[in-house]
C-alpha cells in the first residue's frame, strides 16, 4: 500500500508563494477639516490629558483653556504644550467663553455626566473621553440632549485611529477582503502599572476600561449586524500582583460571523498583540510585540500586499478621534465616533461584564448599565 501524503490529501503547506502586490493607498492616517480651526477647551488634566495635547499640539489645533481641579496639573500641560492656554479651575468658567466652541472632556466616567450636560447647553460640540458612560439609558439621553441644542457629541474611541485598525477598516469598506466572516483579537501585555492608582479599583478593568477599544472594533467592523450574544469569562493570572483580573476573554456571536477576543494583561516578557480577520475574499493580519509598533499583511486571491503604516496609536489615534469630530462639524454630518454609535460598542462591553459574572451568553442591549 503506497503511504499517504497527508499534506497533500488535505492541502497543508500547499498554498505556494503569493504574488507581492503594492499596498493599496487608503485613507488610514487622520484627515483634518479644511477650513475650520476652532478654538478648543480642554476639562480634566490627567494623566491621560498629556496624549491629548501632545496629538493636538502636533495637529496645529488651537487648544486656548484648560482645566483641573488641580492647579499644579493644569499648569504643568499647559507650561509643555499650549504656554498661552488660560487655567481655569471650574469647567463652568470655561464653558462661560464664547470663544471657545469645542470641547474635551477627559475626565473619569463617574464625574463626567453633568459636566458633558453642561458643555452641551453652553452650546458646545463635545469630545467625550472613553467609555463614555456606565448607562446606556444616560448616553441615549446626553445623545438626545446635543440633538436638540444643535451641537455634536462624540466619545474618543481613539483606537479607530491607531494605524493598524484605521487601514483594517479602510481595506474592509473597500472590500478588499469581501464581506467579514470572524475576526480574532489577541492581546498580550503588562498592565502592572496600574499598582497604587485609581485603576486598581476598577473591577472590570481589563473587559471594561481597557477592552471598550476592541469591543469599539468589533462594533465597527461588523457595522451594524446583528449580534445573537455576547460571552465571556475573567480570570486571574499566577503571577499578577494587582487586584483586579487580568485575564479576560469574550465571544461576540452572529448570525454569519463571529469575534473573539482574547487579553492578557500579565506579560512582563514577550508580549504580543495581534489581529486576525477573515473575509469572504481574502484575509488581514496585524501582528507586534506591543499595540504602537504593528506589521500589516492583506491577503487577497491576487497575492498579498504588506503596507508600511506611518504613525502610532497614541499620536494617530488621539489626533484622529478630534479630527473626525473636526472634520463633522465643518461638513455639518454626524462624526462616526458619535455618543449614538459608541452604544453600540458599550452594549457589547456590558453585554460581556455581565456574561462574566454569570457564566452564561448575554444579548446585547438587555444590560443597561455596567455590572455592579
Amino acid at each position: 500500500m503506497a503511504s499517504m501524503d497527508v499534506d497533500s490529501d488535505y492541502g497543508i503547506g500547499q498554498t505556494g508563494s503569493e504574488k507581492e502586490l503594492t499596498a493599496a493607498e487608503l485613507p488610514y492616517r487622520p484627515r483634518d477639516p479644511e477650513d475650520y480651526c476652532p478654538a478648543i477647551g480642554l476639562i480634566g488634566c490627567g494623566g491621560i490629558s498629556e496624549i491629548h495635547l501632545r496629538a493636538y499640539q502636533n495637529a496645529g489645533y488651537k487648544v486656548v483653556a484648560l482645566c483641573s481641579r488641580s492647579r499644579e496639573n493644569a499648569d504643568g500641560r499647559r507650561a509643555e504644550f499650549f504656554p498661552h492656554a488660560d487655567i481655569y479651575l471650574d469647567y463652568r468658567d470655561l464653558l462661560a467663553r464664547d470663544d471657545i466652541e469645542v470641547v474635551d472632556i477627559t475626565t473619569h466616567p463617574q464625574e463626567r455626566v453633568p459636566i458633558i450636560e453642561a458643555a452641551i447647553d453652553a452650546g458646545k460640540h463635545v469630545l467625550s473621553q472613553k467609555p463614555f458612560v456606565i448607562d446606556l439609558d444616560i448616553g441615549l439621553a446626553l445623545a438626545d440632549r446635543a440633538d436638540a441644542r444643535g451641537v455634536y457629541l462624540a466619545v474618543n474611541q481613539n483606537g479607530r485611529w491607531a494605524p493598524h485598525f484605521s487601514y483594517l477598516r479602510h481595506a474592509l469598506n473597500a472590500g478588499l477582503i469581501g464581506t467579514l466572516s470572524s475576526a480574532d483579537f489577541s492581546v498580550h501585555w503588562d498592565h502592572s502599572w496600574i499598582a497604587g492608582t485609581p485603576f486598581e479599583a476598577v473591577e472590570d478593568l481589563v473587559l471594561y476600561d481597557f477592552g471598550i477599544h476592541w469591543f469599539d472594533m468589533a462594533a465597527a467592523l461588523l457595522a451594524g449586524r446583528p449580534v445573537l450574544s455576547v460571552y465571556a469569562s475573567v480570570a486571574r493570572s499566577p503571577n499578577q500582583g494587582v487586584r483586579p483580573p487580568l485575564l479576560a476573554q469574550a465571544s461576540i456571536q452572529c448570525a454569519d460571523a463571529q469575534i473573539g477576543l482574547f487579553f492578557n494583561g500579565a506579560m512582563a516578557q514577550g508580549q504580543r498583540d495581534r489581529t486576525y480577520v477573515s473575509g469572504t475574499l481574502g484575509s488581514f493580519e496585524s501582528t507586534g510585540p506591543d499595540l504602537t509598533k504593528q506589521a500589516v499583511e492583506l491577503h487577497t486571491r491576487d497575492g498579498v500586499m504588506r503596507p508600511a503604516l506611518q504613525g502610532t496609536w497614541f499620536c494617530e489615534g488621539f489626533h484622529g478621534a478630534m479630527a473626525e469630530l473636526l472634520c463633522a462639524i465643518e461638513e455639518k454630518r454626524e462624526p462616526e465616533h458619535g455618543a449614538r454609535n459608541n452604544l453600540h460598542s458599550l452594549a457589547l462591553c456590558f453585554a460581556a461584564v455581565a456574561s462574566s459574572r454569570s457564566g452564561q451568553a448575554v444579548v446585547p442591549g438587555q444590560v443597561r448599565c455596567l455590572p455592579n
